[in-house]
């Protein structure tokens, strides 16, 4: 028997432009239900609700360990005051430095007046760079775990759970790797995030490896696909906006804020899950305990309830109605390190360039779900 369906969300159409169809569908049909993605939420308020409300929405949508994002009070409450430290204002003071000057060294390196790719010219190397400056990995690691992330993402459209199982061990082992080699070091290990992170405790508990690297994974897997394809958005919008361009070259202290509303009006993660612990009705549609909820923020954050026209760029909205972080107690406890380096690349990126402009012959490529943003971004960088 087949299960009545929606959407599709991965029929041509959505993967050809995924932010108009998400617009189209929290219109038309606000809790939409697929086999891909069972129940997917459009709206803001619904979104919000789900969120604020950890009791009736539980995180504990994945069969895989995650730690903490897929978990519930009160053991998340532990895990989260372990966590939120990395990613203070004390540590981002310290980290600020080496990362605009790999932000630097970057935009110094990409070619001058001529067209450049921007995603893997850039983006990318950029999210691994940062990624593995942040928790003291090897530049060595910049090549696999790239192949990983395409490996990833491949298997996540194809919905083949042994494949996203395979990828995700093997993901899981090369970090194994990085924690046995910092073991053997023992006092001589790298005094960095990942060194720190091994003797952290919970409860008056060591944190046992398999928690340690279900956090590692959750910080490269959220930083590495969701930072490539925010620099890709933000630099091909600006492209498309040389107002904006200037103006944020006259004032830099504005490039964080104005980060933040263009990534609201194209979100660079599409997606997260939550289940219900009860039966409940989500705009109007009746959801059972352990049925899955799909949060489409990349349509919540362009709900016209509440943001009116969402293609129109505004600094002055509410910043607590923007879910780029998320909200409550799964708001993302990375969002300092976050804006910090996307506010250090693109002010490095117009610092260094009198403006952007985007390619007539190439329009960019689409990213396909689960990631967002462009697959190819080719820009002109003009200096003269």
């Amino acid at each position: 028997m087949t299960s009545h369906q929606d959407w599709d969300p991965r029929a041509p159409e959505v993967l050809a432009d995924p932010i108009a169809a998400y617009d189209h569908m929290r219109r038309r049909c606000p809790v939409a239900h697929s086999d891909y993605l069972h129940h997917s939420v459009f709206r803001h308020a619904d979104v919000m609700r789900i969120l604020m409300d950890p009791q009736t929405f539980s995180s504990q949508a994945s069969r895989y360990v995650s730690v903490p994002n897929s978990m519930d009070p009160p053991e998340h409450t532990a895990y989260r005051a372990l966590i939120e430290p990395y990613f203070g204002p004390d540590r981002m003071v310290e980290f600020e430095p080496t990362c605009r000057r790999i932000c630097a060294e970057l935009v110094s390196a990409l070619p001058r007046n001529s067209s450049t790719e921007i995603m893997f010219g850039l983006a990318h190397p950029f999210a691994l760079r940062m990624q593995c400056a942040f928790l003291g990995w090897p530049d060595s690691m910049h090549e696999p775990l790239l192949q990983w992330i395409h490996k990833k993402n491949v298997a996540t459209l194809s919905g083949d759970s042994h494949a996203i199982a395979a990828v995700a061990m093997e993901f899981d082992e090369t970090i194994r790797d990085l924690l046995k080699a910092r073991r053997r070091a023992g006092d001589q290990a790298p005094d960095d995030v990942t060194t720190r992170l091994m003797h952290e405790t919970v409860n008056g508990n060591p944190l046992a490896e398999e928690e340690i690297v279900s956090i590692l994974r959750n910080w490269t897997v959220g930083e590495l696909g969701t930072m490539a394809s925010s620099v890709g958005i933000i630099a091909n919008y600006l492209a498309n906006h040389p107002d904006l361009q200037d103006r944020l070259r006259r004032d830099p202290d504005l490039v964080r804020p104005a980060n933040d509303e263009i990534l609201r009006i194209h979100a660079p993660l599409i997606a997260n899950r939550r289940t219900p612990t009860c039966p409940v009705r989500v705009g109007g549609t009746q959801v059972q305990p352990g049925e899955r909820l799909t949060l489409i923020w990349a349509s919540a954050n362009r709900d016209e309830t509440v943001f009116g026209d969402p293609d129109e760029f505004r600094l002055d909205r509410d910043p607590s109605l923007n879910l780029l972080y998320g909200a409550g107690i799964h708001a993302c406890p990375g969002a300092p390190l976050a804006r910090l380096e996307l506010e250090a690349m693109i002010q490095a990126l117009l610092a260094d360039t009198r403006r952007l402009e985007p390619s007539d012959e190439h329009p960019p490529m689409p990213a396909i779900y689960p990631a967002s943003g462009y697959r190819q971004a080719i820009l002109m960088l003009r200096h003269d």
